[in-house]
């Protein structure tokens, strides 16, 4: 049986990881899903900038003060939750604080997961720049495998 987690930023690319995760993986062979974002510690950017952020700009516009990172960070391990519910019964979603690329390989450490799925950025030559931070780091440092889509 396998732990796979998977970490979504909010964006677009994430919920293709998940979706591509449907396509790769048996569901008789997965026996939890993990879905976990993170927060930066002082975010000055709002936290879910592809899917959604219409809503997102609408909400903050409304209550300034009540439209949290966390909130949008909720909603999006949700969207990604309700992408795989139907491959497994035991998908669970997590929100941390703190630098993705740690905060990412410690719950797989802590989860004991199998395998990490992580959406990458970019393309041509600034993919390199770009998937040289989460992902890359991800990529590198975990202590499971690591698929990085695209």
């Amino acid at each position: 049986m396998t732990h796979v987690l998977i970490a979504t930023d909010g964006s677009e690319q994430s919920l293709k990881a998940a979706r591509y995760l449907r396509s790769l993986l048996d569901p008789a062979s997965l026996e939890r899903v993990s879905v976990l974002a993170v927060v930066r510690p002082l975010a000055t950017v709002p936290f879910a900038s592809d899917f959604g952020e219409e809503e997102h700009a609408a909400r903050q516009a409304e209550d300034p003060g009540g439209y949290s990172f966390h909130r949008a960070a909720q909603e999006a391990v949700e969207r990604v939750a309700e992408e795989l519910k139907d491959m497994t019964p035991n998908v669970d979603t997590l929100i941390r604080g703190g630098a993705p690329a740690d905060q990412i390989i410690r719950v797989a450490d802590e989860l004991e997961a199998d395998l990490i799925v992580i959406g990458g950025r970019g393309k041509g030559a600034v993919r390199a720049i770009v998937l040289g931070s989460v992902a890359y780091q991800v990529l590198h440092h975990a202590t499971c495998p690591v698929l990085v889509t695209r």
